[in-house]
């Protein structure tokens, strides 16, 4: 944890848990309570933690998740019959319009996006930021929510793995050991005291327990493994040339079951893949990091490695199914387990096939001064467009030293955008959120998020000016 003044770890706590509090008393008297989330992993984990922390309490509540907050939704929530609406892993940029139309109601944020300063009546407001932390990295959504559910009721912390799964899936592990920090590392104590998280280090690939070598190999995304990831054949003929067996018996080994010597013989050769194909040389020091296992998952199932259980419901938020991801982070298994398990595989393969599209022809790529520019207009989908963006710049695909801004259609005549950069362009000044948010009202649209990753909706014809206006803003920060 930062030993840095300026943060105060006690009062964003203490504001979680007088949060949760008001949350619990809202419960206790049967008032109607509606949860928003948003659709990605940390959304949905947090949804989950949220859903399962009132449906203890018999609570009258409903979860909706959305991709996106703002006018259209806001509008329907301010019909609804409600006492309490509560924003998981949104709302912090988006109090103005929350002011606008839900003032009749008792509004709860717990996030972790940078906020806007916007005072509001019966508001209560629980964000890392606002305490001298940095949500993009110090504490995903779920784990604010997570904090917030503890003070509803000391037997949440078991839920505490699941914030973990969040913070895994918002890529808050981003770092050379890829290990958790911040407050982060305060809930981990909580997961590993409730005997729900175990700690590792060893390489990391999806499926590292549960899926038969090559499976995971192929299954692996971050790095991007050209000609392995999303190709099941081509990993079996890659590790029978290394003289690595693929069973024991008659049963499939997973990573877990190689020797030091065979995970060390297959890491070198993995290095030279991604150096041979142009990466550089480092990229493959992210394929080694900390391992958070959930132990009381099944010793075969997609849950029980941290990461993959980011990915697995991440693909249920991008394809349509969020109410599976719900589920899954609720603690339903069997038929909606299998289902989800269906829903990633084809996911896995969607992004693999997208990944090797962009990269492959120069038509999606225009590079200007400041910035790249990957144009899927008519071709990307814009539910995943955040995914392939995030593969493409923690891949080594382009250099660190310009932001991507990616573009897709979305509708009503809008295209999304998806923005992500490296942390040394953040140490720049390089602040990706508050650009994107600048860039996009300026051209009718909306739009924020962290420093490294952020998102906008601006409408198709301003899209010229609105990507020559990030480029200059993001140039003037660097001339800086």
């Amino acid at each position: 944890m930062s030993t840095d003044r300026s943060k105060d770890l006690n009062g964003f706590l203490e504001s979680a848990s007088q949060t949760g509090k008001i949350i619990r008393e809202y419960a206790e008297k049967g008032k109607v309570i509606r949860v928003v989330s948003h659709l990605d992993a940390d959304g949905l984990s947090a949804a989950g933690i949220l859903g399962k922390s009132l449906f203890k309490m018999d609570s009258n509540f409903s979860i909706q998740i959305v991709k996106r907050l703002d006018e259209s939704v806001l509008k329907w929530l301010s019909g609804l019959k409600a006492s309490m609406i509560v924003f998981a892993d949104l709302g912090g940029g988006y109090l103005d319009l929350i002011k606008n139309y839900l003032s009749n109601f008792h509004v709860v944020v717990l996030d972790h996006h940078a906020p806007l300063d916007v005072q509001l009546d019966n508001l209560s407001h629980v964000n890392p930021h606002l305490y001298g932390f940095d949500g993009g990295e110090e504490i995903s959504g779920s784990g604010v929510v997570y904090l917030a559910s503890k003070a509803m009721d000391e037997s949440n912390i078991d839920m505490a793995c699941v914030a973990i799964v969040g913070a895994l899936g918002d890529l808050q592990d981003k770092n050379k050991d890829r290990e958790l920090s911040g407050i982060n590392k305060y809930i981990v104590k909580d997961a590993v005291k409730a005997n729900v998280l175990e700690i590792k280090r060893d390489l990391i690939f999806y499926g590292r327990e549960t899926r038969p070598i090559h499976k995971a190999l192929s299954s692996t995304t971050t790095p991007f493994l050209p000609s392995l990831s999303g190709e099941e054949d081509k990993c079996l003929d890659f590790l029978s040339r290394l003289g690595i067996k693929l069973k024991e018996g008659d049963a499939w080994r997973t990573l877990s079951d190689l020797t030091q010597e065979e995970k060390k013989n297959l890491f070198s050769e993995l290095a030279k893949l991604l150096v041979s194909k142009g990466f550089p040389s480092d990229t493959a020091l992210s394929l080694i990091g900390t391992i958070y296992v959930l132990p009381r998952e099944n010793r075969w199932s997609p849950l029980r490695d941290g990461r993959e259980y980011a990915s697995l419901i991440n693909a249920c938020g991008r394809t349509g199914k969020d109410g599976l991801g719900v589920a899954i982070c609720m603690g339903d298994r069997g038929i909606a387990l299998e289902e989800a398990e269906s829903v990633y595989d084809a996911y896995r393969k969607m992004l693999a096939k997208y990944i090797s599209l962009v990269t492959s022809e120069p038509r999606f790529m225009e590079e200007l001064d400041a910035i790249h520019v990957i144009h899927g207009e008519n071709e990307i989908d814009e539910k995943i467009l955040g995914a392939i963006t995030t593969i493409l710049s923690t891949n080594g695909f382009f250099p660190e030293d310009k932001p991507i801004i990616a573009v897709a259609s979305s509708d009503n005549d809008l295209l999304k955008i998806s923005a992500r950069e490296s942390n040394s362009l953040v140490t720049r000044g390089v602040d990706l959120g508050a650009i994107v948010r600048e860039a996009s009202m300026k051209f009718s649209g909306t739009g924020g998020g962290h420093n490294v990753a952020a998102g906008a909706e601006v409408p198709k014809n301003n899209l010229s000016d609105f990507i020559k206006c990030i480029n200059d803003l993001v140039r003037g920060k660097l001339e800086k």
